[in-house]
């Protein structure tokens, strides 16, 4: 598989929650990237990890990621070592990992400043919650995950959908969509 700059970035990522927040099952972490990816988007016009993130009736999942964890245990040097049961919305239970291992220490010079003082700050916000504690604001109304799901399950959540127009300080529509293009062309050149 192909080790891109994202990747790591995605890797370290998990590392950091998994160590700087507790509960930090696999739910957690797909919340805790949904917020870190659209922050960042809405503050830089660009993800941190590169993840596409599905709207599931319990909430954004970035399905390439958890295809990955369900089929191989791990993804990089992070492995699954526990599994929770969960009730699905069809009343059976599944197993859907619940705590990380990983061989190495969060290595954060993958990150720019700006990352790192948003995952900081998201550690910080749900250092004591739980994924279902999560589900309030990730699926809060008129939110980028409840505008995609009345399209129905399995839509991909756009990244402009994180924009509002109260985001004065932050980029515009218009500058988000040249540095998306930029970002585009630059991955056909480069990859």
């Amino acid at each position: 598989m192909l080790i891109t700059h994202e990747r790591e970035k995605l890797i370290e990522a998990i590392k950091f929650f998994s160590k700087n927040t507790k509960y930090c099952g696999l739910v957690k972490v797909f919340k805790l990237l949904y917020f870190l990816d659209f922050e960042s988007f809405r503050q830089t016009g660009r993800s941190v990890t590169g993840l596409i993130y599905h709207a599931l009736p319990k909430g954004p999942v970035p399905d390439a990621l958890y295809r990955t964890i369900k089929d191989d245990k791990k993804i990089g040097d992070i492995n699954v070592v526990g599994f929770s049961s969960v009730e699905t919305e069809d009343g059976k239970s599944k197993n859907i990992p619940s705590k990380f291992e990983f061989k190495t220490r969060f290595d954060s010079r993958f990150f720019t400043k700006r990352e790192i003082r948003i995952m900081e700050r998201l550690a910080e916000i749900y250092l004591d919650a739980t994924a279902d504690m999560m589900s309030e604001v990730s699926h809060s109304r008129g939110g980028p995950w409840a505008n995609t799901i009345k399209q129905g399950t399995g839509t991909p959540i756009d990244y402009m959908l994180s924009l509002s127009a109260e985001d004065d300080e932050k980029l515009s529509r218009e500058e988000i969509a040249e540095i998306m293009a930029d970002n585009d062309r630059a991955r056909r050149v480069f990859l």
